[in-house]
């Protein structure tokens, strides 16, 4: 158990940094191309970095969840979204065989629900950025984002996969 611990620590690590380097790199280019500085940053604000004809590159901060629901909750919403993460890990200490099979997706999950949280302390919102914009524009997201549907869809395609074995 201590290596599929281990392993899960390493995996969440590595993509909670690798997230917030690619937030803090596209941040300080916003800030060194707009003149601005950290503090100028308007929450409410879109600042395009490349636009591009599929998928563009533009920094905005999500002050709710998924497609901005919740708002409303303002600074409430990191602690319930910290309570809410204290509860999975909860759950996950009393469910041992659950976590021992489903090590990566959750690590994934966590990762990624981990970074976009620390967003909310350090930035006052997500930190969002892909903006997908062919055809119609979906909400703009970020590598967590991606990093947290992967391991949904990673833990249910073992769960599939396991009940037909």
């Amino acid at each position: 158990m201590k290596k599929v611990f281990f392993i899960f620590l390493i995996i969440l690590i590595i993509l909670l940094l690798i997230d917030q380097a690619i937030k803090y790199i596209l941040i300080d280019f916003v800030i060194s191309t707009q003149g601005i500085s950290k503090d100028e940053i308007d929450l409410h604000g879109f600042y395009m970095i490349k636009d591009m004809p599929i998928i563009s590159i533009a920094l905005v901060f999500n002050t709710g969840v998924a497609f901005s629901f919740l708002t409303s909750l303002g600074e409430w919403l990191k602690y319930i979204q910290i309570a809410l993460i204290f509860v999975i890990i909860a759950i996950l200490y009393s469910q041992k065989e659950l976590f021992r099979t489903h090590y990566i997706p959750f690590a994934m999950m966590l990762g990624g629900g981990l970074s976009n949280v620390l967003d909310r302390f350090l930035h006052g919102g997500v930190v969002d950025y892909i903006y997908y914009h062919f055809g119609f524009d979906f909400p703009i997201f970020n590598f967590a984002d991606v990093v947290i549907d992967c391991g949904i869809a990673i833990f249910i395609w073992q769960v599939i996969f396991k009940k037909k074995s």
